[in-house]
């Protein structure tokens, strides 16, 4: 299954892997899962080093080389990505009201390419859409 990561669960992969949920344990062990991190996520973290480097872990190109060095395939972004956006529904029994960008456009390429998309974000699994699978 090709499976693409959400930025925070690619930080803690490469960074503190305590903070990994134990639902991951599963699709880490499956030999037939592929992993794909996003330059969507390399952009986020570099963006969020650059404002505050005592606070984030981790640089976007440490994170691009560390998973490299793992094996993880990456996915640029492709224009039709960004057409999906007009596409996502957010359910109106959510806690609060989603404004991260960069998760959606992740949401996005993980519906345009098929992939199930993993996150630890509690509010992502309110977008409906049958690829976000909360661990």
């Amino acid at each position: 299954m090709k499976i693409l990561l959400d930025t925070h669960l690619l930080i803690w992969i490469h960074t503190n892997t305590s903070k990994l949920p134990k639902a991951f344990l599963p699709y880490a062990q499956d030999p037939n899962n592929q992993f794909y991190y996003s330059s969507v996520s390399i952009w986020e973290t570099q963006i969020k080093y650059t404002k505050n480097k005592t606070l984030f872990p981790i640089s976007g190109d440490i994170l691009d080389k560390y998973c490299k060095q793992a094996g993880m395939n990456s996915l640029l972004v492709k224009p039709e990505h960004s057409f999906l956006l007009d596409t996502l529904t957010y359910s109106n029994t959510a806690p609060r009201e989603h404004k991260d960008p960069f998760d959606r456009l992740l949401i996005c390429q993980a519906k345009s390419e098929n992939m199930l998309f993993l996150t630890h974000d509690e509010l992502l699994p309110y977008y409906n859409e049958p690829c976000v699978k909360y661990i």
